[in-house]
Formats: structure tokens, sequence, C-alpha cells
């Protein structure tokens, strides 16, 4: 799904845009862009773009995917085929006044997707809490996730032990059937689920008593999260075929752990370093001093040059965040207060007054003053 445009942008839609609005964004640009209408070399490609996107836009369970894991999350869960199940295009394109045209014959020459045979099961996402030092050492944990599983009683089937399903003779296993109408501007093909199968395509005398003859058990299963060392806040990871189960013998979809960094009391994290405050008094700050600073790792010291201004920022190489799936780390950068008392003893103000005489910045007699 690589290079593909957002299909927001495509239909030039906000992300929070009703089904009504797509609709209609999609209703203006199909007008546009038909290739029974436009005879432009990019026309038919451009037609395909906004046609898929409002295809998953649409839907409501192919939304919900999109937002979620966008383009990756659309090409692991559906087949190019399968974007364009559920959508009224009919409706739309006989509005338009294009009766005969058939959206499956115009993108794959007829074939329509087979939406009763094995079919990929959802992706799930579960958001994960750790804090800082779980972020910077790396973690592992159990989670509890509650996904569908194939049935083990009738292993998957949806019937009893010691029989099976057996093809919907009306569909033929397809789980629709066809109706062609013509009117004046055509003809036209409307695909409707089979009523004896309801769409299965099979039909199921006699029923798994575990499943009910869906196939499928509701579980909840204890999975091991590993969060690699230097995952920052949002970060993705993905655990292939722990999502839900397949239907009729397809592949599980993938779980999405979305990692959440708690903030921290001491430290901000910018990119793979990390910035903190340390107060010093000014006595430190005239004569240099060595203080004790607070790192990821616990503590350290630092250097305090003699005549540091307040809110320098100090730099400790190697004391940050490590760089996440490579080597090295960032740094811890200190950023320096200066503590200014606000009680000072007769003996501490005289001796602060004979100093700023001393240095030219106090004139005559300050005792007034302090």
């Amino acid at each position: 799904m690589a290079g593909k445009r957002d299909y927001y942008e495509v239909l030039g839609v906000q992300r929070n845009a009703s089904t009504d609005e797509i609709k209609a964004a999609y209703r203006k640009l199909a007008m546009e862009f038909h290739p029974d209408r436009n005879r432009s070399p990019d026309a038919e490609e451009k037609f395909k773009e906004i046609s898929e996107a409002y295809a998953v836009l649409s839907d409501p369970e192919k939304r919900r995917q999109y937002d979620a894991f966008g383009h990756e999350g659309i090409g692991s869960q559906y087949s190019q085929e399968d974007l364009f199940r559920g959508a009224d295009f009919q409706d739309l394109f006989r509005d338009f006044g294009f009766g005969g045209f058939d959206i499956f014959d115009f993108f794959f020459g007829g074939r329509r997707p087979n939406r009763y045979g094995p079919q990929r099961g959802a992706n799930l996402q579960y958001d994960l809490q750790i804090t800082l030092e779980e972020a910077a050492r790396g973690v592992e944990t159990e989670i509890e996730i509650p996904r569908t599983e194939r049935c083990d009683v009738c292993r998957g089937s949806g019937a009893s032990p010691g029989t099976s399903p057996t093809q919907c003779s009306r569909c033929g296993g397809s789980g629709q059937v066809q109706q062609t109408r013509r009117s004046g501007f055509g003809q036209f093909v409307q695909i409707m689920t089979c009523p004896s199968c309801a769409g299965r395509g099979i039909v199921i005398n006699s029923p798994c008593s575990q499943c009910r003859g869906s196939g499928i058990v509701q579980r909840i299963r204890r999975i091991k999260v590993r969060v690699p060392p230097g995952v920052d806040n949002d970060s993705r990871l993905r655990l292939p075929g722990e999502g839900e189960t397949g239907v009729r013998g397809g592949p599980a979809g993938d779980l999405y752990v979305l990692v959440h960094v708690k903030p921290h009391n001491l430290f901000e994290r910018r990119g793979d370093d990390l910035l903190t405050e340390v107060s010093i008094g000014f006595i430190q700050a005239i004569l240099g001093a060595e203080v004790e600073v607070p790192t990821i790792d616990g503590t350290t010291l630092l250097r305090i040059p003699p005549g540091t201004q307040p809110n320098t920022v100090f730099r400790l190489r190697g004391k940050g965040m490590p760089h996440l799936n490579g080597f090295g780390r960032g740094d811890e950068l200190v950023k320096v207060t200066i503590r200014i008392p606000t009680k000072l003893t007769h003996r501490q103000k005289d001796l602060l007054t004979e100093l700023g005489k001393d240095m030219g910045e106090l004139r005559g007699s300050t005792r007034r003053l302090l």
C-alpha cells in the first residue's frame, strides 16, 4: 500500500467527515472523472483512486481499520476486490445515468470477490502504558486480549462433530444471487445476499453446540509483549497472527500494541535526549562546585564551573534514551537554575555588602535597603 495518498485527501474531506459528506464528495468527483464522461488520459486512474477511497470510507468497519492502522491495516485486512464489497456504487451510478455500469466489470473484468471463501481475521489494538524507565531499559509484560478463536469442538466448520456443512443449492456456494434489470439508460446487475443461506454459501443442518454454527468462539488470551529499549510515546508494535481468527480457514489478523509512555516528574523527552533541571546556590554558581544530578539510570556528579549563569544548559553525553533498534544513546540536557536566598542573617548581609562594595556593585551604605 506504499505510495498511496490519504483517502480523506483524495476525496477532499476532513477526517471527521460524516457519511453523507463523504458520499457527496465522491458523487461530485465521480461525475467529473467517470470514464463515460471524461476522456482525458488520467481520468481512469483518478476515477479508480476516488472509488477506492469511497469504498473504504463509506464502510464503517473499513473506515475504523483505516483510521487506526492506515493503508497498512487496510492492505493486510482486505484484498483489492474486497475493498469494494458492500459500497452502494450501483445506486450512485444509476443516479448518474450510468445504469449499465458495473464497478467490478470496470475494475476487475467482471470478477467479483468471493466474500464467502476464506477471509482474514480482523486486526486488534491494545493500549499499553509504561513508565519512562521501562521505555529506557525495555520491558516484557503480559497482556490479556479478548478475541475470537477457532472452535475446538467443530474445528471451525460450525457443524456438529461427525457432520459437515453442505453447499447451498440456490446460490451454488457463492452466497450471492444476481438479478438483471433494464432501464431507459441501459441495464444493471443487482447483487443480493442469498436468502436461503443468509450469504454463507453453505447450509449447516446440525450446528455445533459449542459455537452454535459460527465456527468461532470468544476467549481471553494472555500474550507476552516485548517492548524494546528506546521506544517512544505512541509507538506501535505489531504482533503478527495475534488478532481475530480467520473465517473459513483464512489467516488470523494482527495485534497492534500502541505504547503510551507516562509523563515523568523529572525528565522531559526530546527525541532520544532527556531534559531536566537542577537548582544550585548562588555561591556555587559563583565559585563553582560539583553537584549531584538525576539521570534515567540513577544519579551522577555534574561539575559546575565558576561564574555559571542562570539557565545555563550542560550536556551529559550518553545519559539519554537508547536509540531504538540501534546502538548508542541520546544525551541528557541539564538546565541550571540559581537559588537566591530570601532571608539572611545580619552577618550574611554585612559580608555581602562588603563584597558588593569591593566589586563596585554597591556605593555607600546599604544598611537601610538590607
